[in-house]
């Protein structure tokens, strides 16, 4: 859609803060008022909507598009999101590993092997480990104990988490990036660990690097949200 607001300005509102484009109060695509928990993160929306020129293309938005997926979606639908991303345990990418060639696996055991090891520590979620293409069955447990995690997110966390996983392939590597056990960058890496490779190996494909740098900044804007989801005031 065309740019046909002049000014945008962060305003408090009863619920926290929000945007207003010519003195009105921005909603989310379900019209449901934008109210965000913090300055930080609606002058971050702010800068977005401000940054359009002619038209605004959400594409340019994150912040503003998880933000109002946690209102339209995440927030209604608390239950089935916090299934779904449980449910990433069930086929975690860290724990199929490749049976060769030896450096593909020595990446994988040394990338992915210590946030398995985190997630059994910090929450007694315990997953298995398997090569080759032959399913690996999880203890239900383990499962239940994501779920458990994933359900002390509040909407707007949990909605970064939901991305983080999702771009990744991994709950693990989603929580190791949410709780701060590794860096977004290293995040990204770490979910695609067998793609770089790939590229390493046999050289760069256009479909490849594009899906390589949709992933980073997916992750990427999905932990600044995060970040700015918990920024003080």
């Amino acid at each position: 859609m065309k740019r046909v607001y002049k000014t945008v300005i962060v305003t408090e509102v009863d619920d926290g803060y929000s945007v207003s484009l010519d003195g009105k109060q921005v909603h989310s695509p379900g019209r449901r008022p934008l109210a965000l928990p913090n300055q930080a993160l609606a002058e971050a929306v702010a800068a977005e909507w401000d940054a359009q020129i002619e038209t605004v293309d959400p594409r340019q938005m994150p912040m503003m598009s998880l933000a109002t997926t946690a209102i339209d979606r995440v927030g209604p639908q608390r239950d089935h999101v916090i299934k779904t991303i449980a449910s990433y345990a069930e086929s975690d990418l860290v724990c199929y590993r490749a049976e060769e060639p030896e450096m593909l696996v020595q990446r994988q055991t040394e990338a992915w092997q210590p946030l398995l090891d985190w997630c059994a520590e910090e929450f007694d979620a315990r997953l298995r480990v398997g090569s080759g293409i032959m399913p690996v069955q999880q203890p239900p447990e383990a499962v239940e104990a994501f779920r458990a995690v994933i359900s002390r997110y509040e909407d707007l966390p949990m909605t970064a988490l939901h991305e983080l996983t999702a771009a990744c392939g991994s709950v693990v590597i989603g929580l190791a990036i949410a709780e701060g056990r590794v860096a977004a960058e290293d995040g990204a890496a770490a979910g695609q660990l067998d793609e770089a490779y790939q590229i390493e190996r046999w050289g760069e494909d256009d479909e490849a690097v594009a899906r390589f740098a949709n992933v980073r900044r997916d992750v990427l804007a999905a932990a600044e949200f995060l970040k700015l989801c918990r920024a003080w005031n």
